[in-house]
């Protein structure tokens, strides 16, 4: 028998915990972002993905803290204008869970955590220098629906990749198996092992009868 959940029913915490549930595994987005004072900022992000090429688009949910006033994440964007995501392997994930600790607004928490640091070719932001690819973005807009959070768009510009993991010729990234964490649901992280290749199939052509 199905269940059918009217999510207009749940309470915003309930429909958090079913949607971010079923809707797996999502990669992060580990946000370094720079404040006024020169601080850096780093924050993981697990609604976050890709929209479009042309131009090249990133989404970025970001919520507020519990009194509605912005993090330091959002409240650094709209002040820059950059950011970077940063894509974390799975031997990266404990700085990354432990970077979304609330750390104070003037604190840094690549230099609480000690992770190194490494320019960004187009944007004054700087990215994480240990993480295998950074994908370096301007803000385009700030879409906000409620109280809770803004999606921000931004145009990605620029990406920086560790060596020999991208074909400048072919342009095809090289995994060797070591691929992005991946979010799953409350504390819990995927390492992606089991990747079957599976082609779009040609449209099957129907039989035309001949007279």
């Amino acid at each position: 028998m199905t269940l059918s959940v009217d999510l207009n029913e749940l309470t915003p915490d309930q429909r958090y915990k079913l949607l971010t549930a079923v809707v797996l595994p999502r990669p992060v987005a580990w946000v370094t972002t720079l404040g006024a004072s020169g601080v850096v900022n780093a924050a993981p992000y697990s609604f976050f993905n890709l929209f479009s090429k042309d131009p090249a688009l990133v989404i970025l949910g970001l919520e507020h803290r519990s009194d509605g006033s912005p993090k330091d994440t959002t409240a650094n964007i709209a002040s820059s204008g950059e950011f970077v995501v940063n894509i974390a392997t799975p031997d990266l994930t404990a700085a990354m869970v432990a970077s979304a600790a609330s750390f104070a607004s003037d604190v840094s928490e690549p230099e609480a955590l000690g992770l190194p640091l490494a320019p960004s070719t187009h944007l004054t932001v700087p990215r994480l220098a240990d993480v295998p690819v950074a994908i370096e973005c301007r803000l385009l807009d700030t879409l906000t629906y409620s109280p809770e959070r803004n999606i921000v768009v931004g145009q990605a510009v620029g990406l920086a990749a560790r060596e020999g993991l991208i074909d400048s010729e072919t342009w095809r990234v090289h995994w060797g198996g070591d691929y992005p964490v991946a979010r799953l649901f409350a504390d819990r992280y995927a390492r992606l092992d089991e990747i079957a290749p599976q082609s779009i199939p040609p449209v099957p052509k129907k039989d035309i009868a001949t007279p």
